[in-house]
């Protein structure tokens, strides 16, 4: 039948019967019945305690004795919640039942004694709060359901149920229903209550702390990096294998026909470069598929690919002459591998910019400090046309990251690019 209750007047009821039976309210519930469940073995050794010290063999049937190993079992969690995981453990409860922003709590194992003490406090309110739930949840609904069906069952005023003495007499029986009713409401409102005061306090105890929030921002920025670097890597490989399969192939079909050695040695250029660029591409895209940012794309080196690099990029035409002062096989992996792109880079600008036929110096020197690559090509040619790619940014920034320099620019009639990297203190 359809009530014709004005809404406001329902409004105030639905509230409370939201507050007390709604999906939040019965999951703080559950969360509250999981304390009490983490508070028994603490309990049991609390028993084994007050035992013997009251010279008592029935703890377990005493009231008041198990108030008492109640209270002493909680001092013994509050020493088990200064384990690192204890955190985690009820940041994941917590997130999961009561209700609170996850942004609001922090994440892993406390940094600091300051807040291994929040979480010492969080976890002895939760165990404290869910122990007395509990209790009350496995006590009450059989007391009450008593209550309720006691005017009908006769048998039950004779029993040893241990029923007040009060409800001997007819007005106190026939009230017993609804006092059932009420207790089982108050049992919902203490479990409500409860579970409110703990999402209330989850975020000032579990919450991060400036510690937490700078480890988070160091991980963003991280993060950030890899994503940065990903670009780059694929700019540099796929950049730097088109202009060469570019120029390889203008030049192998200008001498198609008068020279077919040339031909097939730029035809096995272009597809060493393809293959090798298809190769790095797969490890890049497979990155950005698995959603990892933190695991690293499989680059080249100069102790891996120098001499590749040299023979596919003189392939397309770009004469290249090299000379290489240091052992690549002992440099730091990281400066390898940018040390790599950087020079890819150069001889990619010298062929997209000069053109084939150009000459190009190469030099590779490492001191004791730092490592040093300079490329030089005629300057008529090598001035980067306006509105070009990013690859001299793209340098810069590779030099950037890892504390070194570079500079780029017409120099004594040639086109100068000078980068120098740090081989100290390499991350």
């Amino acid at each position: 039948m359809r009530s014709f209750l004005p809404e406001r007047s329902r409004k105030p009821g639905e509230a409370f019967a939201r507050f007390l039976f709604g999906r939040r309210a019965r999951r703080r519930w559950i969360h509250l019945i999981l304390g009490g469940a983490l508070a028994m073995p603490y309990v049991l050794v609390g028993e084994v305690v007050v035992g013997p010290a009251t010279d008592s063999r029935y703890v377990f049937n005493s009231f008041p004795l198990q108030l008492v190993s109640f209270a002493v079992g909680l001092p013994l969690a509050a020493v088990t919640a200064l384990f690192p995981l204890t955190r985690p453990m009820s940041v994941a409860g917590v997130r999961a039942l009561c209700g609170v922003d996850g942004d609001r709590l922090a994440d892993g194992p406390p940094r600091t004694w300051a807040a291994r003490r929040r979480t010492v406090g969080w976890f002895t309110l939760h165990l404290g709060f869910g122990g007395i739930i509990s209790g009350m949840s496995l006590a009450v609904p059989p007391f009450a359901a008593v209550l309720v069906v006691l005017p009908l069952v006769a048998g039950l005023r004779g029993s040893r149920l241990g029923l007040p003495e009060v409800l001997d007499h007819t007005w106190a029986l026939a009230l017993s229903p609804v006092a059932g009713v009420v207790t089982l409401i108050a049992l919902a409102a203490c479990a409500a209550a409860g579970g409110n005061l703990l999402a209330r306090w989850a975020p000032a105890l579990l919450g991060p702390t400036p510690e937490d929030r700078l480890a988070a921002a160091e991980r963003r920025a991280a993060d950030l990096a890899v994503r940065n670097r990903l670009p780059r890597e694929l700019h540099d490989s796929v950049g730097h294998a088109l202009s060469a399969v570019t120029l390889q192939a203008s030049a192998a079909r200008r001498v198609l026909d008068t020279d077919p050695d040339f031909v097939r040695e730029a035809l096995a250029a272009i597809e060493d470069t393809t293959r090798r660029t298809v190769g790095e591409l797969d490890a890049v895209l497979g990155v950005l598929r698995e959603g990892d940012e933190e695991k690293e794309p499989t680059s080249p080196t100069l102790a891996d690919d120098l001499d590749g690099l040299l023979r596919r990029t003189r392939a397309g035409g770009l004469q290249v002459t090299a000379t290489v002062e240091v052992n690549p096989d002992a440099l730091h992996p990281l400066v390898s591998r940018e040390a790599y792109r950087i020079v890819q880079e150069g001889l990619s600008n010298a062929l997209r910019h000069a053109g084939a036929r150009t000459p190009v110096t190469l030099l590779i020197t490492g001191g004791g400090k730092q490592l040093e690559i300079v490329t030089t090509n005629p300057t008529a040619t090598g001035v980067p046309r306006p509105g070009g790619g990013h690859g001299l940014r793209g340098i810069a920034d590779r030099a950037r990251l890892l504390g070194g320099t570079s500079e780029a620019g017409p120099v004594d009639g040639v086109w100068r690019l000078t980068v120098r990297l740090p081989l100290e203190g390499t991350p």
